[in-house]
């Protein structure tokens, strides 16, 4: 007896990974490119949490890691878009996600939702690409 074939997902679901990575995509794309040409206003200094004016100013000082950060983010959303490397882009992404979401747990609230929204798809994607990350979480691997 053959075991059951597992299905690809049918209708609007199949469709479901290249939106949440376009989204992500998207995001980080526009948002690391305004890191460097700074089309997009920012908020006055004034109407910012001080810890998150302090954040941002010491990541920006240090002269290395805010570009840092920001060239990253470029470099996986042009990824993310164009559908190629997506495990390395999410395994990449990752620790800058959950950044975000420390500054918005700690030092900017206000933004916690969108914050949660980002790591949301980094999730999901990550699931749906699961079969990617299998080798490299074995406990135990042989090099080679």
């Amino acid at each position: 007896m053959e075991p059951a074939a597992v299905s690809a997902p049918q209708g609007f679901t199949r469709h479901l990974p290249t939106i949440a990575r376009i989204l992500l995509g998207l995001m980080f794309f526009v948002f690391g490119l305004n890191g460097f040409l700074n089309f997009i206003p920012p908020p006055p200094k004034e109407s910012l949490p001080a810890g998150l004016v302090a954040f941002s100013e010491a990541m920006m000082k240090t002269g290395f890691l805010f570009q840092l950060v920001k060239g990253t983010e470029v470099i996986v959303g042009a990824l993310f878009l164009l559908n190629r490397f997506v495990p390395l882009a999410l395994t990449l992404i990752a620790p800058v996600i959950v950044n975000i979401v420390a500054v918005h747990m700690f030092l900017a609230t206000s933004g916690l939702p969108m914050a949660l929204v980002i790591l949301g798809l980094e999730l999901y994607l990550a699931w749906s690409y699961r079969n990617a990350f299998r080798p490299m979480l074995g406990s135990r691997v042989m090099p080679g």
